[in-house]
């Protein structure tokens, strides 16, 4: 079977404005050779999107300059009277190729079920979409020894009704909360673990060998100096930047450590 492409993406969150993702965006596609054989996700605020998207000069969802575009959310729905939503549809009119889903700030701030995630999933692959599907345990489910519970059943949740041949369509980024914009880090060992529990948990789903097809991120506090331990893992596909990915110097340095 061939290796699974590394993917990283940048997370930028609520920040930055046009100007600035203008250029974050021109400079990452500009340096894209220092990664070379790793995809490159950028995940700016929705309303930068087309900002980003001539940055990188998309066309028609494909990118000359070899970084893909991404949403950091979506709705289920495709239309209607949703007041504030993005519906997977509108993102692809505008060149995503991606789509984060069920991240812990939108789980713990915004009260995002794994049955709402679920439904968001659906809607994304419904659309040709890419859904990163992020699960994680809390510090105190961590200290408590729930971590391999927390994860199992969110990764289910998050997943229920998505047939087994969809699986490869989608990527998993494992965040522990407790490392997400802290400072701290999962130790590489820690990451794989849980890495290895969750490619474990897709082939209950479906088998082996599709499981085998899925590419799952680490997420959590994600820098230049431990990206290379974090990507020796057998398991760990990539990451999930948040802080680092607003800097090309730092970003892109993580996504070098991924070229195997």
């Amino acid at each position: 079977m061939a290796a699974r492409t590394p993917i990283v993406a940048g997370n930028w969150k609520m920040n930055l404005d046009r100007a600035k993702s203008h250029s974050l965006a021109e400079a990452v596609a500009s340096r894209r050779g220092e990664a070379a054989g790793v995809d490159l996700v950028l995940c700016p605020p929705s309303v930068y999107l087309e900002t980003v998207a001539s940055a990188l000069k998309l066309v028609g969802g494909s990118s000359p300059s070899g970084v893909a575009l991404g949403g950091q959310n979506a709705c289920d729905k495709t239309s209607g009277a949703f007041t504030g939503e993005v519906a997977p549809p509108m993102l692809v009119d505008v060149g995503c190729r991606y789509v984060i889903l069920g991240h812990s700030e939108r789980r713990t701030l915004y009260g995002e079920t794994d049955a709402i995630v679920a439904a968001k999933v659906h809607a994304a692959l419904a659309a040709g979409l890419t859904p990163i599907v992020c699960v994680g345990e809390l510090l105190e489910e961590r200290e408590a020894g729930r971590t391999a519970d927390v994860v199992s059943k969110q990764v289910r949740g998050s997943l229920a009704g998505v047939a087994a041949a969809d699986l490869p369509k989608l990527v998993i980024a494992y965040e522990p909360v407790w490392a997400i914009g802290t400072g701290k880090v999962a130790t590489p060992e820690q990451a794989q673990e849980v890495h290895a529990l969750v490619r474990s948990l897709l082939a209950g789903l479906s088998d082996t060998t599709t499981a085998a097809k899925v590419r799952i991120q680490y997420g959590g506090s994600v820098k230049p100096d431990n990206a290379k331990d974090l990507a020796a893992k057998p398991d760990i596909d990539g990451a999930l930047v948040g802080g680092a990915s607003l800097k090309a110097d730092d970003f892109l340095p993580i996504a070098a450590a991924f070229r195997g």
